[in-house]
């Protein structure tokens, strides 16, 4: 049916069909898609108000469910010695679910009373709903310090890692929790410091060896000053939120608006539905909607939370860990689109062509409910035939118009042609020890592609809405490579047998000739390299430069604002624009934009120069194992110190010094960026293939040094290399050079004393 169906029907439906009173089942047999859900909900809701239907459990909606991070109250342990407890908040319509507490050694004692932010699993086929595990008691932030334990005769100290820090911890005997000498630990403060003495802490969790993989993040974090503990202010203005409510907001909870992130994602910042469009005008169009955590209802200027979120600018990623930009009743909870239960979202309905062109767009706040949480790998089997239990009811009515929506936008996308680097992302794969078990690249799925295309238009409408608008905010700028960088792009290009046009505007469909033309070849991944070195970095501004990669004149972050604070903003100038409330952009933000555009593209590289550090060190530790074996690879880098190898295997960098490089002499020619062999005339040059011997391995610092073996199928010659160590004679020239360098640099220094 494509009406709505009246009263009487609906009555007759569900007295024929006693057992599939579910709004859900409903929708589906009167071919009810979409947004037109809410207009049977108002129906339905006329029938409960006249007294025609009654609402029970699991009659016209499903129970809402717990938030897999929620606040609970203890309810005190049952007369087996479980602990149990209970939501704070429940708005669900069947009886409130029981909690399970699963302890720790090194939890706090839990008593009746207490509240506290838990993690939650569910479970079936117990006599509660969930299990529970303890994130810490509501209203506490215990001090933690990260440090090398050392031990001593009535227990020992914490000495900090941290540069500059001389601050020490002293743990009693009791506080030690099976703590070694030399181990890694985090200790939490459990009391003042004596008069004379230094500050107690009892140990919390113990990392082991330094040098192992599981203290790898957390030794970044701390040098690269990534704040990773929020302060008390901070912990309580976020626990004293309370879910926001439909008042002011447009009511989309039947809305079918899914969530499709990895499989172990913890927040879920963004959702969509797709569907046909019904305007004749737009045969073959799509209705697309985005709807996005509403961050800025609870992250207000000038609040606690707001400094510290700003002081962050962005959450940071480890293998083993996240250091979030909120705290986790926001980023777990209260923001984080979670599945069955009502979130706040800012949500954005844009008409599409069946060529993917944009026809317009709007924005509404409002409140949604997603019916799924999906993963990558689960929607992509769904679209490819093989659903799971959990996707098999969606595909109908939302993967498959997603899909088909997805189809159209790539379509456009091939007009205008964005940047395609075919660069495969490297996942390190740890086991519960935090060891790594492999080197994994990350597939890509057209799963990944949808959310991506889905995520570009969401932020290009942004940036278009608050430019008509004429409402300051931060754009996503990326600037057109420099002249220099092009022309050593070319230069490689032109090495490899290729091409790039010169004398005209450069466009990225002119990168895109050069990156298919090198599809296929050895030098394919060189080009891509190359070409992204070429590419300057994107920042963020109050100007709009463009941006190049994604050849788009306006392009603001919308999309991701649980851990962009680039996307607070933008959400905030959307409230303001819109006369959405009193939490939208205020005169001191727009006042402080250019700064704080400067400052979180800072803590955007901090984060990245931390966690690529990380990804080196994880990836020395797994290969320390492997020392002396032979790897192939091909030549990353040059320098007059030596040059890099890109590893084939798992795609770590080495460098293979000067002195192993064989045994004649090389000299390093800057401006072509090669190694010239002095007897051979032997060119090392980037891209070449080359065999190495893995020679060192250093996990704490994340150096990796090989020896050459074989270059470009040929055998090294070994014997006195460019080293210090036996370092051979380089050919008369050379030597000549280097007297005179060095006897002007001695009348240099001599001029200068006198």
């Amino acid at each position: 049916m494509n009406k709505l169906p009246s009263k009487e029907e609906i009555l007759t439906w569900i007295s024929e069909n006693p057992t599939q009173t579910a709004k859900r089942d409903i929708a589906k047999a009167f071919g009810i898609k979409g947004a037109r859900r809410i207009d049977l909900k108002r129906i339905m809701k006329e029938l409960e108000d006249e007294g025609h239907l009654k609402r029970r459990k699991k009659t016209y909606r499903d129970s809402d469910k717990l938030s897999p991070v929620s606040v609970l109250r203890v309810a005190g342990p049952t007369a087996d010695g479980d602990l149990m407890a209970e939501p704070l908040e429940w708005q669900g319509e069947g009886e409130m679910p029981k909690v399970m507490m699963i302890t720790k050694a090194s939890d706090p004692a839990l008593g009746a009373g207490d509240q506290i932010l838990a993690r939650l699993t569910q479970v079936t086929g117990e006599p509660y709903a969930y299990e529970g595990r303890l994130i810490r008691r509501i209203g506490t932030n215990p001090t933690l310090v990260l440090g090398i334990y050392r031990a001593g005769s009535d227990g020992g100290r914490i000495l900090p890692i941290d540069k500059g820090e001389q601050k020490e911890w002293t743990v009693d005997a009791g506080s030690v929790n099976g703590a070694k000498d030399g181990e890694l630990v985090e200790g939490a403060y459990i009391g003042p410091k004596a008069r004379m003495g230094l500050p107690k802490a009892r140990i919390v969790n113990r990392l082991g060896d330094p040098s192992a993989p599981r203290a790898v993040s957390l030794i970044a974090i701390h040098q690269h000053g990534i704040p990773d503990r929020f302060p008390d202010a901070v912990i309580a203005e976020a626990d004293a939120m309370k879910p926001a409510g439909l008042k002011g907001r447009e009511d989309l909870r039947e809305l079918p608006l899914v969530t499709i992130d990895p499989h172990d994602a913890r927040d879920h910042d963004d959702a969509c539905y797709a569907e046909a469009d019904t305007d004749p005008k737009n045969k073959g169009g799509h209705i697309i909607w985005v709807a996005i955590a509403d961050v800025a209802h609870y992250v207000r200027p000038g609040t606690q939370l707001d400094r510290e979120a700003r002081k962050r600018g962005n959450s940071s990623y480890f293998p083993d860990r996240v250091v979030p930009m909120l705290p986790d009743r926001l980023s777990g909870d209260l923001c984080s689109l979670h599945e069955g239960v009502p979130r706040a979202c800012i949500a954005l309905r844009m008409q599409v062509d069946a060529q993917g062109t944009k026809l317009s767009h709007s924005f509404v706040r409002g409140l949604m409910k997603s019916p799924a949480s999906l993963n990558y790998q689960e929607v992509q089997a769904a679209q490819d035939g093989a659903p799971n239990e959990k996707c098999a009811p969606l595909m109908e009515e939302v993967i498959a118009p997603l899909y088909e929506a997805y189809y159209a936008l790539r379509t456009a996308r091939a007009v205008r042609q964005p940047l395609e680097l075919d660069l495969p992302e490297r996942k390190i794969v740890l086991n519960d020890e935090g060891e790594v078990v492999s080197i994994d690249y990350a597939e890509r799925l057209d799963a990944h592609r949808m959310i991506e295309e889905f995520m570009v238009l969401a932020n290009v409408c942004a940036a278009e809405e608050l430019i008509a608008r004429k409402t300051a905010q931060l754009f996503r700028v990326h600037e057109e490579p420099s002249t220099e960088k092009l022309d050593a792009l070319r230069e490689v290009a032109q090495a490899s047998g290729l091409t790039l046009a010169k004398g005209q505007v450069l466009k990225t469909m002119h990168l895109n000739t050069l990156l298919k033309q090198a599809e296929g070849m050895e030098e394919a991944e060189l080009i891509n390299m190359s070409t992204l070195r070429s590419m300057t970095q994107a920042y963020y501004s109050p100007e709009n430069f463009s941006h190049f990669g994604l050849a788009l004149k306006a392009y603001s972050h919308f999309t991701s604002p649980i851990r962009r604070y680039a996307d607070l903003i933008v959400h905030r100038a959307l409230v303001s624009s819109h006369g959405w409330g009193e939490d939208g952009l205020t005169p001191v933000d727009e006042a402080d934009l250019t700064e704080t555009a400067q400052h979180i593209s800072a803590t955007e590289r901090r984060s990245m120069l931390a966690e690529r550090d990380t990804t080196d060190r994880y990836l020395a530790s797994y290969l320390n194992k492997r020392v002396g074996e032979a790897f192939d690879g091909k030549v990353s880098g040059i320098a007059r110190f030596g040059i890099f190898v890109k590893l084939d295997e798992t795609g770590a960098d080495g460098l293979v010094p000067m002195r192993e490089l064989g045994r004649e002499f090389f000299n390093f020619d800057a401006d072509r960026g090669v190694l010239v062999g002095s007897e051979t005339r032997r060119e090392i040059t980037l891209g070449l293939r080359v065999k190495v011997k893995l020679a060192e391995a250093a996990p704490v610092t994340g150096g990796i040094v090989l020896e050459l073996l074989e270059l470009d199928g040929r055998a090294v010659e070994k014997g006195r290399g460019n080293g210090p160590r036996g370092r051979g004679k380089p050919p008369k020239r050379a030597q000549a050079k280097a007297k005179i360098k060095g006897d002007k640099t001695k009348r240099k220094i001599e001029r200068k004393r006198k």
